[in-house]
This record gives C-alpha cells, sequence and structure tokens, in this order.
C-alpha cells in the first residue's frame, strides 16, 4: 500500500476532530458549546462525527453520504483516480517444509526364519547399496535343513523317468516344493541354482538387497540372533524426495495435484529445484488452519537430505481476466467493503464491494463495479470521513456534499 503525507490542510481537520472529540467527553454538550470561535450548529455536527472512536466503523448501512471535490481540493489531500479494469495477475504462496524420504520408496530388510548373523557386509548407515547386493551372511539350521531337502528331492527327480506316470510328477512337485521354501525365505534364485549344480550344503546364505538406496537405519551385528519380522535395515531410494510444507486454508484454493512448485534450501544458496504437487492431504489443521501439502521433487546426486528444511514456493494465477482494482482503493470496515466511484459529474459516490482472492496490491472484485468505471485509488480515508460527516449533515468547512445518505446501498 503506498503511504503519503496527509496536507497541512488535512492535518488541521484532522486535528479539529480530535480536539472536539476530546472535550467532548470531558464535559458533553455545554463544554463543547462554550468553545471559543465555535458556531453552535457547526459544533453539534462535529460531535455526532466523533463519539465513536475513529477506528470502529459504527455508521448504519445508509451512513455515508456524497462528496464532490475541487481540482484544488484534490491536490490538497492527495486524491487519486483510477480506472476499473479486467486484468490478470500471479499471486505467490510461499511456506515452509521439511525434506522426507518418499514412503513408497522404502523398504525394511527383515528375515523370514530363525538364525544367526554370521558376517555384515554392510556394516554402516549411509552406505549405499544397490539392488542384489548382500547385506549379510545368516546360519540358519532350518536354511540348512531346507537345503539338504532340496538335494534329496533332486537326486529323487533325477532317478524317476516320466514313463512314472505319477510317481514323476509327486517327485518333480517335491522339487519344486523345496525350491520355493527356500525362495520365501528370500534366498536369491542364483544361491539356489548355485546348489542344485554343486550339490553341496553351505552353513550360511546370504541376504540381499530388494532394492537401491540409501542405508538409513541399521539394527543388526555379527554375531546376533534374529529372528523372524525383526528390522535388520531400512533401505530408502532418494532418488526422489518429498518436501511436506502446510498452505493456509484460504490458499487451498489455488494450489491442486499436478502443481508447478519453487523448492530451496539453505545448504544451497542461490540454487533451486522444481518440484510436483503429488497429493494435498484431506484434512485441515484446526488450530493453525493449514492444509499439509506433498510436493515431489527430483534429487540428482542426492543432494537433498531427509530432514532438511526447504522453503517452497508456489506460483498461481490468482486473477485470471477478472475485475481488479488496488487493494488501497477498498476502504474496509469490519462488516463491508467500500469503493468511492466517482460519476461524470465529478460526484464521489461510495459502492459496496465483494472482494475476491487477492494478487500483489490488486484485489479481485466479485461485486459492486463495472469495468471502466473511475475511482478514488488513494486518500480513501479522508474522502470517508468526509462522507460519513455529510451523511449526518455536517462536513468540514469548504467541502462541497451533493447528498446526504447511501440510499438503497
Amino acid at each position: 500500500m503506498k503511504r503519503f503525507n496527509l496536507l497541512p490542510v488535512a492535518r488541521a481537520r484532522l486535528g479539529l476532530v480530535l480536539a472536539a472529540a476530546a472535550l467532548w467527553a470531558c464535559g458533553g454538550d455545554s463544554d463543547m458549546a462554550e468553545m471559543p470561535g465555535m458556531e453552535g450548529d457547526h459544533a453539534g455536527h462535529m460531535m455526532a462525527a466523533t463519539a465513536a472512536p475513529p477506528e470502529i466503523d459504527t455508521m448504519p448501512a445508509v451512513g455515508r453520504g456524497l462528496v464532490q471535490l475541487t481540482t484544488e481540493q484534490e491536490q490538497a489531500l492527495g486524491v487519486t483516480y483510477a480506472t476499473v479494469e479486467r486484468v490478470s495477475a500471479v499471486r505467490e504462496i510461499r511456506t515452509v517444509g521439511r525434506i522426507d524420504a518418499p514412503e513408497g520408496n522404502i523398504a525394511d530388510i527383515t528375515p523370514k526364519t530363525d538364525g544367526f548373523v554370521e558376517e555384515l557386509l554392510v556394516a554402516t548407515t549411509g552406505e549405499a547399496v544397490r539392488r542384489g547386493e548382500p547385506l549379510l551372511t545368516l546360519y540358519s539350521p532350518a536354511l540348512v535343513a531346507a537345503q539338504e531337502e532340496l538335494l534329496t528331492a533332486r537326486r529323487l527327480a533325477a532317478r524317476v523317468t516320466p514313463t512314472a506316470g505319477e510317481a514323476w510328477e509327486s517327485a518333480q512337485s517335491m522339487l519344486e516344493a523345496s525350491r520355493r521354501r527356500l525362495a520365501w525365505w528370500d534366498i536369491t534364485g542364483e544361491q539356489i541354482e548355485r546348489l542344485e549344480q554343486t550339490g553341496e550344503v553351505t552353513k550360511t546364505l546370504r541376504l540381499v538387497a530388494p532394492v537401491s538406496g540409501i542405508v538409513l537405519e541399521k539394527d543388526v551385528v555379527e554375531g546376533q540372533r534374529v529372528t523372524p519380522g525383526a528390522r535388520l535395515y531400512r533401505i530408502a531410494d532418494l532418488s526422489t524426495v518429498w518436501v511436506e510444507g502446510e498452505v493456509f486454508e484460504q490458499d487451498l484454493q489455488f494450489v491442486d495435484v499436478g502443481s508447478q512448485a519453487h523448492i530451496e534450501v539453505t545448504a544451497y544458496p542461490g540454487e533451486h529445484m522444481m518440484g510436483t504437487v503429488s497429493f494435498v492431504y484431506p484434512t485441515v489443521e484446526v488450530a493453525s488452519r493449514t492444509n499439509r501439502v506433498r510436493v515431489s521433487v527430483p534429487n540428482p546426486g542426492l543432494r537433498f537430505k531427509p530432514g532438511m528444511f526447504a522453503t517452497v514456493f508456489f506460483e498461481v494465477a490468482a486473477i485470471r481476466d477478472e475485475i481488479a482494482v488496488p487493494l488501497e482503493a477498498v476502504i474496509v470496515t469490519g462488516e463491508r467493503n467500500l469503493v468511492f466511484v466517482r460519476d461524470e459529474t465529478g460526484v464521489l459516490m461510495p459502492h459496496e464491494v465483494v472482494l475476491g482472492a487477492r494478487a500483489g496490491d490488486l484485489v479481485q472484485i466479485l461485486s459492486g463495479l463495472a469495468e471502466g468505471e473511475t475511482i478514488v485509488a488513494s486518500a480513501n480515508f479522508l474522502i470517508d470521513a468526509e462522507s460519513r460527516l455529510g451523511a449526518t449533515g455536517g462536513g468540514m468547512p469548504g467541502m462541497q456534499h451533493a447528498g446526504h445518505g447511501m440510499e438503497g446501498r
């Protein structure tokens, strides 16, 4: 909003209003009547205009009059005008979020049988692993028994020919069941094939990484006994990360799935990455009146680390070829919003308007104004004060009023 200094004329008028209000609070009608140089009728108008604090709008719906200014008065008060137009404007929504690993790219490594860890091949948190890379070797009596069962089933199947009919089918079923049991215990097909080719039972078998990524957590040491379901590693693919931030309730209309966002982190000043809104949470936080929004961001080089804070910028088209006016042209009273419209004769008429979205120093007008109208763009509060005084039959000396009250507005 633009700032301007009141001219001496405006200062004198405001000082007169404030002095009258102070005397009214102290002495009532008799004190006001005794003010030197103040005529009774004009003093009455001043009391009516200042009985309530100026920052509170106590005037009824018909409590504003029409105002007409001369060119000199417009210059003295710093009044400027603008034409109502249809415009398009972009608004920037800014929030802070935290970088997290995508839930769908996280894998927990858990054994499916009892055993003991013989050797850790990935021994530290933060290591990068590839899909299929060995993580540890596991000794398990159940695994040893399953290997022996597979070799026995293979020998039996080799002795039975297809001409044996049902016996051959049973031998083949037993062989396939032995292979499946090892596979279900996360023994790779390569290890099973090597076992069948060599015919040698190994004491330990390897557990491998099911995905490529970074070891976020390691909860196992060498020699540890493990049980089915115990988490040994947590691995996350960080080639894409999530940034989750909170958007205020009134901005949700501009943020949709698929919207673009700029991401900046303090670790890399001056750099930014582009992301895409992948999810908008279905609930609003009651206390903060915000809604969580998830942005998916490519992470080449794994520069974005889970736990980092990031600033997220959404540039959205808040106003799209719609009527909008400068924000400072609107008088917000708390109960309604007013704009002073200048007609062809120069009369300033207050119009009640309904506000829409804001974009920078512009605000959308949903109703109350028409394209091409001329409105007061600055010094609105002085015009509004004079309009109030004019509605009560008073007014500041030298000001002209075209009528009393806002009939029908």
